[in-house]
């Protein structure tokens, strides 16, 4: 119950904590997802993210630049990592990601427009970077569905692969709905729930401006109730009857 602006409908509903989570939680839940199914992680143990709000003068309340990092613990004493990145207009299209190259498609450029940057015509680059041992792979946004591979310390440049899933995820969504049955799905239920939850625990770390210790078993921030209740209530007051049960 607030004055009515513009800025709370249609689009822009997602830069408002009332309503949205960022642009990390918009288009970079897909990436997390990409990513978390690339590294074979579920919930981390460690979270940490910086960022703010730059560029424009306006009543945006999510940040529009964000750096978060997350942290794996594996047994023996190992570790995996995981960064996303909000950039906003600002990107420099590593491993070709944003680009024909990796199968997207040509922006329409007005003449004597840079090639890169937001007067290019292409205010947004996702995708996904994995980084290994012998080299690191990329892959564009769901539109471009395409990937390529880079090997060796001279980063010897692999032909691009058309995966041709462009459609699969929506046909397997049909399929499903046709058999009724759980484990026709492509990814349970439960992963996507993971992806997002991950998102809300980057945006907790942001808003508190600190790193918030996980537990993936118990699915519990370790020793912050500040973190803790934020998760669960945001800096709000329900609205009845818009309440969530105390006891569920």
């Amino acid at each position: 119950m607030k004055p009515f602006t513009k800025n709370r409908f249609h689009y822009n509903w997602h830069w408002i904590w009332d309503t949205g989570n960022g642009d990390i939680g918009n288009q970079g839940t897909h990436q997390v997802d990409v990513a978390r199914w690339g590294l074979g992680v579920g919930f981390p143990n460690k979270i940490s993210a910086i960022g703010g709000h730059f560029m424009f003068d306006d009543d945006q309340q999510t940040p529009n630049t964000l750096n978060c990092a997350f942290q794996f613990d594996l047994p023996g004493g190992k570790r995996k990592m995981m960064e996303f990145e909000v950039r906003h207009w600002i990107t420099n299209h590593e491993a070709q990601v944003g680009t024909p190259e990796l199968g997207t498609p040509e922006p329409v450029r007005k003449p004597g427009s840079p090639k890169l940057g937001p007067l290019a015509g292409r205010h947004n680059t996702v995708g996904d970077i994995f980084y290994g041992s012998k080299g690191y792979f990329a892959t564009g946004d769901e539109d471009a569905d395409t990937y390529k591979t880079w090997l060796g310390t001279d980063q010897e440049e692999q032909a691009a692969v058309h995966a041709g899933a462009e459609v699969a995820h929506f046909k397997n969504f049909i399929d499903c709905v046709i058999s009724r049955k759980k484990e026709d799905l492509n990814a349970p239920i439960e992963e996507g729930y993971i992806s997002a939850g991950i998102m809300h625990l980057a945006n907790t770390s942001y808003r508190l401006g600190r790193t918030l210790n996980f537990n993936p078993e118990t699915q519990e921030v370790i020793g912050d109730e500040e973190a803790a209740n934020l998760l669960r209530d945001g800096d709000r007051s329900y609205r009845a009857p818009y309440v969530v049960p105390e006891n569920v």
